[in-house]
């Protein structure tokens, strides 16, 4: 297996960065979309998640990770399981799964076990990656390029946490959780409303224009290219702390508050910018908590909605015919009139 680049030694991409973190801290944001240059360090970031994250609790013996405390009814093979005995528990890593581009429905949803049908003769299911990527993340690149009737899919399983399979005989329902996370270029194609909706958080990156940052970025990149184990070590440390500080904040979260004025000024910042639904506001306060959790704080405040509004609201926008000033900009403005500079 590939060792992936180290988190911490990703230079500059901070809100991206960022972005990621309050997504492995409250999945309940809704995932993340990255839109940029090419070679900005999309895929690596993500990539660089799996070796972060630490290991989960799930059911050994069940195909999709369960968490041993979630309820019985939500699996069939953890119903099943507890029915016969006490099911064993075991520490995972965190699944991080990709979704290719050319991937057909049959491997993204899962289909008939072939091998067991031809030498058992029995109808099995095989699960497939939104199955494998359950409690995990599932990662998307040239999201905006992804087939319509995956695109659906997609929406679909993200709304409901569950998978639907219903094909060759078989009709399988199992828990299907996960973090979207999608990369792509807005110059090769836009992404669909309907998707676009679904992500929580949405970052711009871009190529470093200052001569030391591009610089460092292609000093550590070459280094780790020439010797990937012992690059990883020398950033183990940073990824450590990292690591310490997801968990902490994890088990603080429940604890942090959002009193009532910070949800109004979220409000009037949605209301502002003409924002539709109510998504908006929900993301912004759940992904205020989640930095306010990572920061060691216990109350939310309108510092952290200062810093969440451009991720949380950018893509969330109308297109104004009579305002030509891109979406990232009219989200600055009106948090400079609602929050203050």
């Amino acid at each position: 297996m590939a060792i992936p680049f180290p988190f911490s030694a990703i230079v500059g991409q901070d809100e991206m960065k960022l972005a990621i973190l309050i997504a492995a801290v409250d999945p309940s944001v809704g995932g993340v979309l990255v839109l940029g240059d090419r070679g900005t360090g999309k895929s690596t970031a993500v990539r660089a998640l799996a070796a972060l994250l630490p290991p989960m609790r799930a059911v050994a013996e069940c195909r999709y990770g369960c968490d041993p405390a979630a309820p019985p009814g939500a699996c069939e093979d953890c119903a099943a399981l507890r029915a016969a005995r006490r099911p064993r528990v075991r520490e995972v890593p965190v699944p991080v799964v990709d979704l290719p581009l050319g991937a057909t429905e049959d491997r993204v949803v899962g289909a008939l076990d072939l091998e067991k049908a031809l030498s058992q003769g029995v109808k099995a299911f095989e699960p497939g990656l939104l199955a494998r990527a359950h409690r995990g993340f599932l990662y998307v690149d040239e999201v905006n390029l992804l087939e319509d009737h995956l695109v659906d899919l997609l929406i679909d399983v993200a709304a409901s946490g569950e998978n639907l399979v219903e094909r060759e005989g078989l009709s399988v329902r199992h828990p299907a959780r996960f973090v979207l996370v999608g990369s792509g270029n807005p110059e090769e194609g836009e992404l669909r409303p309907q998707l676009l909706d679904r992500f929580g958080l949405s970052v711009e990156v871009s190529t470093p224009t200052e001569l030391p940052q591009r610089v460092e970025v292609v000093k550590r990149r070459d280094a780790f290219e020439r010797d990937p184990a012992g690059f990883t070590e020398r950033w183990r440390k940073e990824d450590e702390r990292l690591r310490r500080r997801i968990v902490r904040a994890r088990q603080r979260l429940a604890e942090v508050e959002t009193p009532d004025a910070v949800l109004e000024q979220a409000a009037r910042l949605c209301l502002a910018l003409g924002t539709d639904g109510l998504r908006g506001e929900l993301t912004l306060m759940r992904a205020a908590r989640a930095l306010a959790a990572l920061e060691g704080r216990k109350l939310v405040t309108d510092a952290e909605l200062r810093q969440v509004a451009p991720p949380a609201l950018r893509h969330r926008l109308r297109r104004n015919p009579l305002d030509d000033t891109g979406s990232g900009a009219r989200v600055a403005r009106a948090v400079v009139e609602i929050l203050g500079a």
